[in-house]
């Protein structure tokens, strides 16, 4: 057995600076937070190579004595606590007095500082942890600190670094919290000497979400503000009509700190429930003050994680403060230049239509919905674009239902009939009519009608397969589930490369400087899951391709997954196997679809050959009845 000794104090500092600074990332926090309770107005970031080879932190805060400077660097030494009382209620930043002892004990770090009203300033050099002499300096009030060579003494931590690019939007995306959680400092943040964004520090929330995030998500923000008892709510929610593909955008704020919580999460969803489209998520900037004695925010090294003395409490501030904006607000928000189909039924659109062609005599171009309320059909008369979905032609749509003032395109009603749906000609279009293909690319290879141990007996509400079994069982199959698995295999295995579809005209997606970042780092992956991308400037992507088997109208809710299966992924493994469950799902057919029954039995097959048992999410793919529980529902045995 191993004798028992006490570490030196190196090797006991590097153990601890090991628990701060896990990154470039937790550098720049602890020394930003530090400017932060120094009551500065004004905060620069500057890195170089992703933080690895420099990062500077300048303020305009209060500075440090000379006298005071060595003790600054030395492990447990604070200003912002005296005695055990003070942790009951901690109201700053950076409190433990580790930061500055962790980060000089794994870089070569340089401080100059000058205090409010000081002729002269102090400078102090430290390397790995070896502390040097102060030295009188001239500086601007305030304190300048830089870190260089990260981890230059410990080279077993560089190879768990990122790339450059990774390291700089890990960054990018702190700063950007930092900056929501107090408008009133102005923050720069430059990388590689070019200025990624700035604030202005004018006190104004929607001025630093606008720096930090752009126009286009400062237009999707409704105004919160509530109280229950002595916890305040305020900041910004998205309308239910922005929904996002990830909770990337969610932040939250409590007294001035950014944090992480799975309460707050659910708060604000439950708030949005019925409201917001299934598989959307709200963004939100959200700022909750509540008394300090009802926090502990000690229960984390990086302080992102906090316990709450009275959590229902604060649920119930969050939510109703959120559900009264959006009750306010008449529920969900449909943006001006969304279909009018999304914001009001058949019905009321043929009436305001009829109205206004009678005031107006507008006959350019009309749009009629079916007698069933569920489809519509675009007839427009200075173009060549017509739009008639499969409802309109299955529906009970007759000739007399179109005005004649219209001109319809030849053959769409025979003359003779009323009821187009009829006709042995509609029915004939109808068997044309294209099915999305639940095996793409695999049309040659699907299982011709043969001898098989189970049959399929039908589908029930589009989605589930029912298969019976000459063993006396049913079985009730996910198609959604089943499908996903096959196109998740097929992308690992990369057997079946993704077909592309170039697109007419390419979007430009505005995405958050962090997801931006990392997409862009990640082109050729992308480009492998069907996707051509390129830099648009800024924070903007401009797409080319996208997969075939995938909506147009998805292109932005599934990069932001994407970012977001990068942004989790511990190892290169993990974050490609993450993104070709998004894509899998995003490919795959979807409830509610129809499907050929030859592709319904190439799924049946696979499943029933054991070949396909959980979607790559974990979820079971098929549910077994025996035959002897179907009896006992109806007390046959």
């Amino acid at each position: 057995m191993a004798h028992i000794q006490v570490l030196d104090n190196h090797v006991a500092e590097l153990i601890a600076a090991g628990e701060v600074v896990e990154r470039p990332a937790s550098v720049v926090k602890e020394l930003v937070e530090n400017a932060i309770d120094a009551q500065s107005t004004a905060i620069s970031v500057s890195i170089r190579r992703g933080g690895m080879a420099e990062i500077t932190v300048s303020d305009n805060g209060i500075g440090i004595a000379p006298d005071e400077l060595p003790s600054a660097f030395l492990r447990h030494a604070t200003s912002k606590i005296r005695s055990a009382d003070d942790l009951g209620a901690i109201g700053t930043l950076g409190f433990r007095g580790e930061a500055l002892a962790a980060i000089c004990a794994v870089s070569r770090v340089e401080v100059r500082t000058r205090e409010r009203g000081a002729e002269t300033g102090a400078r102090l050099q430290l390397e790995g942890g070896v502390c040097g002499g102060v030295e009188e300096c001239g500086t601007p009030e305030g304190t300048i600190i830089a870190a260089r060579d990260l981890f230059y003494n410990t080279p077993a931590r560089l190879k768990f670094m990122r790339k450059d690019s990774a390291e700089t939007a890990s960054i990018n995306g702190l700063m950007q919290h930092l900056a929501l959680s107090h408008p009133d400092i102005a923050f720069r943040f430059d990388k590689d000497g070019v200025n990624a964004f700035r604030t202005p520090g004018d006190g104004n929330l929607l001025s630093a979400i606008y720096a930090a995030y752009g126009r286009e998500f400062v237009r999707s923000l409704l105004p919160i503000e509530g109280r229950g008892g002595d916890i305040v709510v305020s900041g910004f929610a998205t309308s239910p009509a922005y929904g996002r593909g990830s909770r990337a955008m969610q932040m939250f704020f409590l007294n001035g700190r950014f944090i992480k919580s799975q309460l707050l999460t659910a708060a604000l969803e439950e708030a949005y429930r019925n409201q917001m489209l299934k598989g959307k998520f709200p963004g939100c900037v959200l700022s909750v003050t509540m008394p300090a004695h009802m926090v502990d925010v000690n229960v984390h090294p990086a302080k992102t994680e906090v316990k709450f003395a009275r959590e229902q409490d604060l649920f119930r501030a969050v939510y109703h403060t959120i559900l009264d904006e959006l009750n306010a607000k008449g529920g969900p928000v449909t943006p001006d230049a969304a279909p009018f189909f999304r914001s009001m039924d058949a019905k009321t659109y043929r009436q305001e239509a009829a109205a206004k062609s009678d005031t107006t005599g507008d006959t350019g171009a009309k749009t009629y919905a079916d007698t069933t309320g569920r489809g519509w059909a675009t007839l427009n008369r200075f173009s060549d674009a017509e739009t008639v979905p499969v409802e309109a032609v299955r529906g009970t749509l007759k000739a007399s239902d179109i005005p004649d003032i219209l001109d319809i395109p030849p053959g769409l009603f025979p003359p003779e009939a009323s009821d187009v749906a009829s006709t042995p000609e509609a029915l004939a279009e109808l068997s044309t009519i294209p099915q999305r293909d639940a095996l793409p690319g695999q049309r040659d290879i699907l299982p011709e009608p043969r001898t098989a141990p189970w049959r399929i007996a039908g589908e029930v509400f589009a989605t589930y397969i029912v298969c019976e079994t000459i063993s006396g069982e049913l079985y009730l199959i996910d198609k959604h589930a089943a499908h996903e698995r096959i196109r998740f295999d097929q992308l690992q295995a990369g057997d079946v490369p993704p077909m592309r579809q170039a697109l007419l005209q390419p979007v430009a997606v505005e995405l958050s400087r962090e997801d931006a970042a990392l997409l862009l780092d990640n082109l050729e992956t992308l480009e492998q899951l069907g996707f051509l991308c390129e830099n648009f400037g800024g924070n903007t992507l401009l797409v080319r391709e996208i997969p075939s088997d995938m909506d147009a109208g998805d292109i932005t809710a599934t990069l932001e997954e994407l970012s977001e299966d990068l942004r989790a992924g511990h190892s290169t493994e993990e974050r490609r196997e993450a993104m070709y469950r998004t894509m899998a799902c995003k490919s795959a057919i979807r409830g509610g679809e129809e499907t050929s029954p030859r592709e319904l039995r190439a799924l049946v097959d696979k499943v029933q050959s054991g070949e396909i048992r959980y979607c790559p999410h974990g979820r079971p793919v098929a549910a077994k009845i025996s035959k002897l529980e179907i009896e006992k529902l109806f007390k046959r045995v």
